[in-house]
């Protein structure tokens, strides 16, 4: 088995299945922003910036799945959690000062896009892979990747499948709407396998039928298969196969043609990069507006006007790291050794520590 998934095998021996909420969406509020000027600019209709809409309104409107364990879920009380859930939290304390000024909209893989783009939702952080036609024809923007993946499939250990090729004339289950149905066709039509697609419009339906057998292969982003496992009624009977058939950057995105709100998604993602490689953490930030180090000082605000330039108060990236921590505390809590998955950081590690996570300089 592939070391990624011969280490999650044995994590998930131990994790007890969660059950979907069917929850789509819990709200909370506060008060208008704290100070700074907004940009006013493109395309949201009315002629200001998502920016200026979201200060106004007081809240922010985050598109997530919900149903993703360590990403996005919400559980039987209607509380998010998740690595998706805080990048939203994150962007909320930056832009208003308080974390729990956000809506969450539970958002399918058919519907994500058109929703941000009519305005229903301010921003997604929703297991959103970054391509070039999405970047261009549909109209998106990507800010920086939160997580570095790679499309998987999963098998029943007892069913025999060690390889792609084992699924000749087999049926696979996929959630329309996302880049794993061509990855897959790719995939199969290197190695000339001939193999049937089951294609389902939700998530939900599509493990509901993996895990009744109608597919004999369930495929997906790694880190989705392995949240999802851990949803199915007997976890430590499915194996991720050694394969990874795609390159799969997921991060927010906003809409095109309103660069003040695409900056400010943009800068407030890359601080909590930038704040675990300063070492500024959710329980030091405040100890550390007293540093004599200037990028802690210009990061933090108590030197120069960085969050001025982007329309923010100058304390937005501490107030981010205050509300969820850095990204390294983000990723332990969510699905490193704080969690159920126990997943290694690999390619999510900073780029001091081999990993891909890097920040521009703030200053």
């Amino acid at each position: 088995m592939h070391k990624y998934g011969s280490l999650l095998v044995a994590t998930f021996l131990l994790v007890a299945p969660l059950t979907a909420c069917e929850s789509s969406n819990t709200t909370s509020t506060s008060t208008a922003s704290p100070g700074g000027n907004s940009t006013s600019a493109a395309n949201t209709g009315t002629g200001q910036s998502r920016l200026d809409i979201v200060k106004q309104r007081g809240k922010l409107i985050c598109g997530v799945d919900g149903k993703i364990p360590g990403f996005s879920f919400v559980d039987e009380t209607g509380q998010y959690s998740g690595l998706d859930v805080d990048v939203c939290k994150a962007v909320a304390a930056a832009v208003l000062g308080d974390a729990n000024a956000v809506e969450f909209r539970n958002l399918d893989s058919t519907e994500r896009f058109e929703a941000l783009k009519a305005g229903e939702v301010d921003m997604l952080s929703r297991n959103t892979t970054w391509t070039i036609s999405r970047d261009t024809s549909v109209g998106l923007e990507f800010a920086p990747t939160t997580f570095y993946d790679g499309q998987g499939m999963m098998v029943r250990q007892d069913s025999g499948v060690t390889k792609l090729e084992d699924l000749q004339g087999k049926a696979v289950c996929v959630e329309a709407g996302t880049t794993t149905e061509l990855n897959l066709t790719d995939a199969m039509r290197q190695r000339g396998v001939q193999f049937e697609t089951v294609t389902f419009q939700q998530a939900d339906p599509a493990y509901a039928a993996y895990a009744e057998g109608r597919c004999l292969g369930m495929t997906s982003d790694k880190s989705q298969l392995v949240a999802r496992r851990s949803t199915l009624p007997n976890p430590d009977e499915h194996i991720l196969l050694d394969v990874t058939m795609s390159k799969e950057p997921l991060g927010p995105v906003t809409v095109n043609n309103d660069s003040a709100w695409f900056d400010v998604v943009k800068w407030t993602t890359f601080a909590l990069i930038e704040a675990e490689e300063l070492g500024v953490n959710q329980a030091n930030v405040d100890q550390l507006k007293t540093s004599d180090n200037p990028n802690i000082k210009r990061f933090l605000g108590t030197e120069g006007d960085l969050g001025k330039g982007i329309g923010l108060s100058n304390d937005f990236a501490g107030n981010a790291i205050k509300a969820v921590g850095n990204y390294g505390e983000v990723y332990e809590r969510n699905l490193g050794e704080g969690s159920q998955f126990k997943l290694p950081r690999g390619q999510n590690a900073l780029w001091t520590n081999g990993g891909l996570m890097y920040s521009p300089p703030l200053r």
